[in-house]
Order: C-alpha cells, then sequence, then structure tokens
C-alpha cells in the first residue's frame, strides 16, 4: 500500500509543482565559549525520492544548497562545512553524474564569540537556499529558514603559574 501512496503523492507534487521541502532537525541550545571557536552540527533531511543539488554541483547552471547566517555583534561565523555530495545518475540524464545529497546529511558551522561579548543567550538566523529534484524533474529553488541560539559563556581561566621559587635556602 505505501508504494502506491507515495507514487500517489509524488504524482500529486508534480502536478501542482510543489516543491518537496528539506527540513531541519532541532538544535539544542549551544554553549560557546568566548575567544574559542564551536562547531555546531546542523542537520538536515531530504525526503524519500528527491535529491537536491550539493554546495558544489558539477554544473554552473545547478543551484548549488547554500547556507547563509546573520549573526550578533561581536560573534564571529567561522567557517562552513559542507558535506561531499553523492555522484548520481538519473534517468533524465543518465550519462551524467550530478552530484547531490539524499537522505540525511549535515551542516557544519563554526561561530567564534569575541571577547568583547556578554555572556548570555544569541539567536543565529539564517536561511538554507536549495532546489530539489525528482527522477523527472527539478522544482524552484525554496529557502528553509535557520536558528540556532548560542549561549556564550566566559572563557576558561588561564592556568596561573607559581612564581619561580629562588633557589637558595632561607632559614
Amino acid at each position: 500500500m505505501w508504494p502506491f501512496a507515495m507514487v500517489i503523492t509524488a504524482a500529486a507534487v508534480a502536478q501542482t509543482g510543489k516543491a518537496p521541502s528539506v527540513v531541519m532537525a532541532p538544535v539544542s541550545p549551544v554553549a560557546a565559549p568566548r575567544t574559542a571557536q564551536t562547531v555546531v552540527n546542523l542537520n538536515f533531511r531530504v525526503p524519500h525520492g528527491y535529491h537536491i543539488n550539493s554546495n558544489t554541483p558539477k554544473s554552473e547552471f545547478l543551484i548549488p544548497t547554500a547556507l547563509k547566517m546573520t549573526v550578533p555583534t561581536d560573534i564571529v561565523l567561522g567557517k562552513i562545512d559542507y558535506p561531499d555530495g553523492q555522484d548520481l545518475s538519473f534517468p533524465f540524464s543518465p550519462d551524467e553524474k550530478l552530484n547531490v545529497y539524499t537522505g540525511d546529511f549535515t551542516i557544519a558551522v563554526t561561530v567564534h564569540p569575541l571577547r568583547s561579548v556578554v555572556p548570555g543567550k544569541y539567536v543565529m538566523h539564517g536561511v538554507l537556499r536549495y532546489q530539489a529534484c525528482d527522477n523527472a524533474a527539478c522544482y524552484p529553488p525554496k529557502t528553509l529558514p535557520v536558528n540556532l541560539e548560542v549561549k556564550v559563556v566566559k572563557e576558561k581561566a588561564a592556568p596561573r603559574r607559581n612564581p619561580a621559587q629562588s633557589p637558595h635556602v632561607h632559614s
């Protein structure tokens, strides 16, 4: 029964032109010490039967999956690390392999609160832009809101060293 229902759903999507939606797993608040780089993993899921272009598609005509974030003042957005895509071929172009994401994938984002940030909770907002396709068609590009809460905490105190002791014996 499920395969039949999935065919009907896919046909309904194709007829309405409504693009399938990528979803993001909830992200727990992340503790980020000031002056340190903290990596935050954002987990996404492409619906079964669909794919989206990777961040580095093989053709300039394909729309890459891209994450854009805005960050509060004095929090620096570091590297956005995209996973490698899979090289797959599809019935609409059997001789050409496309670099895509299917199923679950993770984008790692590095945040770096500066020393000037007052410890507390901050929200980072952004969007994931992607284009979903199935085996027959590609749909108009979509954006998915991405929100992330960062709890900036004081950096750990540097270890204190005792001053050097005099080599002389004091009585």
